[in-house]
């Protein structure tokens, strides 16, 4: 399993549209090919938003960073400052607190 945190500021999007377009795009993630799972995050008093990525492998992560759907994310003019940084499990720990693994 590899992780991947995506986290950006709304530029000239409100929480509301942001929450909406969300609803409408949410199966395109969901049939993204290694993605075990994505949890959305929203943080309006911050203006942080993003997801937390849950994939099947590191590989998976990158065909995904290598897809039309990223290059759309990464380019969405809504969206300033995005960071997406990968992280490797710790699978004993993980699994001590019920974390997927």
């Amino acid at each position: 399993m590899h992780i991947q945190i995506i986290n950006f500021n709304l530029n000239n999007l409100s929480h509301e549209d942001y929450a909406g377009a969300c609803n409408e795009i949410a199966q395109t993630f969901a049939d993204l090919p290694g993605l075990i799972s994505k949890h959305w995050l929203a943080n309006e008093e911050t203006n942080t938003y993003g997801g937390v990525y849950f994939w099947e492998s590191k590989e998976a992560m990158q065909e995904y960073l290598n897809s039309e759907v990223f290059s759309q994310v990464a380019n969405n003019p809504s969206f300033a400052n995005a960071t997406s940084k990968d992280f490797g499990l710790l699978e004993a720990p993980t699994k001590t607190t019920r974390g997927l693994t």
